[in-house]
Parts: structure tokens; sequence; C-alpha cells
């Protein structure tokens, strides 16, 4: 078995962190758009609903900028492009243009899906790591676990063998299999929330007509807030 290297060591630490920090934040982000959504959509019939919704649509874009950067600097590859359009005006009729950007609804929609992907994650890197080092470590803290016919350890279960040394190896054995196969399992799951990141919150037809648009000199406005990933303005941070 290979040792990993310091770089694949940092590369998984940021992923697991990513991934350990993902529920909190999905939990937050889940409400903020399904309150919002639910609110906005159900005042429409009165003024607040459309400040609602283009507030919601607003918090939504934040998130995803936050992800994107986040998601960049955990593999040091940039994302595909994204577009948001600029709304014209100012006052209520700015706010109403806003509710017509198509970026802004897929950043919501992101941070609808994205939840369950970051519950899973959340669990199954917890249960990875955590009850890899457990099990390693089970010699050193398995006489604190009661014994008798009602108590069990989980060679036990299993065999049905009553032996306290073949239930450590056992243990033990199961613990070494989880943190050895927690590098793929860790890298697998950021670059499943990568793919839903470049399925939702990037747009390469809509950052290549924006661009277009500003090379022919009629959309210098609207490409504003276009972002390519040809050219990034900052080298990303390495994967180390």
């Amino acid at each position: 078995m290979s040792t990993p290297t310091p770089s694949s060591r940092g590369r998984f630490l940021r992923e697991l962190s990513f991934l350990l920090r993902g529920l909190p934040v999905g939990i937050v982000a889940f409400t903020v758009a399904v309150t919002g959504f639910a609110l906005g959509v159900g005042t429409l019939v009165i003024v607040c609903g459309i400040p609602v919704l283009a507030g919601t649509l607003r918090a939504a874009r934040g998130m995803a900028i936050v992800e994107r950067r986040e998601l960049e600097a955990l593999s040091g590859r940039p994302l595909p492009p994204h577009h948001y359009r600029v709304a014209g005006g100012t006052g209520y009729g700015r706010l109403t243009r806003s509710l017509a950007e198509p970026q802004s609804w897929r950043d919501l929609a992101h941070m609808v899906v994205s939840f369950p992907l970051r519950v899973v994650s959340f669990c199954l890197a917890l249960v990875w790591t955590v009850g890899g080092v457990g099990g390693l470590l089970y010699v050193a803290w398995a006489w604190a676990l009661p014994r008798g016919e009602d108590n069990q350890g989980l060679y036990e279960l299993i065999t049905g063998n009553d032996s306290f040394a073949a239930d450590v190896a056992f243990t033990t054995a199961v613990g070494v299999l989880l943190l050895v196969t927690a590098l793929p399992l860790v890298r697998g799951l950021a670059a499943l929330h990568r793919s839903l990141a470049s399925a939702l919150l990037t747009n390469r037809t809509a950052a290549a007509r924006a661009a277009a648009a500003t090379a022919t000199g009629s959309g210098v406005g609207t490409a504003a807030q276009s972002t390519t990933a040809a050219q990034p303005t900052e080298p990303l941070i390495s994967a180390r």
C-alpha cells in the first residue's frame, strides 16, 4: 500500500473539512431557499412578494459564489464559466426584472438539490474517518465496554463466537479498512459536489453569448457579470 504524499494528505483534509462543514451550510441554505421561495410565491398577490423573491435569489447568488470558490480551491481547477445578466432600472422595477435572471434560479435550485448530497456526504465522511480511527484504536478502549450476555461485540454478533482477542482483531481490521478507503471515498464525494455545481452553478452557453456580445461591442453592460474559466484573473490554489 502506497503512503499518501503530503500534498495528497493536505487535499484530503481540505476535502474532508468541506464535506463535514457542508451539513450546517446545507441546512442554512436549504432553509433559506425553501422558506424564501414559499413566502415569496405565497405573497405575490401583495406588494412584498417580489422583494422577498428577489432577496432570496440574491442570497442564492451569494451562496453560489462561495460554493464555486471552495470547489475550485479544492481541486485547483476552475469550474466552467457562468453569467449573470445585469438588471437595469431602479427601485421596484429593478427588483421585478431581477426575477428574470436564469442563473439566479439555477443557484436557488442548487441550494435545494445539494442538501440531500450534503447529508449523505457528511454521514459517510464522518463514519469512514471517525469509525476508522475508533476501530484502529479499539484495543485501547475496548476494556471499557460492558461485557455480558446482553452486551455483544460486533464480532460476536456476526460469528456468535465470544472471544475478546478475535473481537479486537476484527474491529481493528475494520478500522484499517475504513481508513484505507477513506481517501477515495472523500475524493469521490467531493467530485460529486463539483459535478452538481458544474450542472447548476455554471452555464457555458450564456457565458459564451455574453462574451460574443462583448466582442461585437453590443453587450458591454450585460457581460459585466460574466465569468470565464479560460484566463482566471488570479491563480487558483493548487492542491497540496
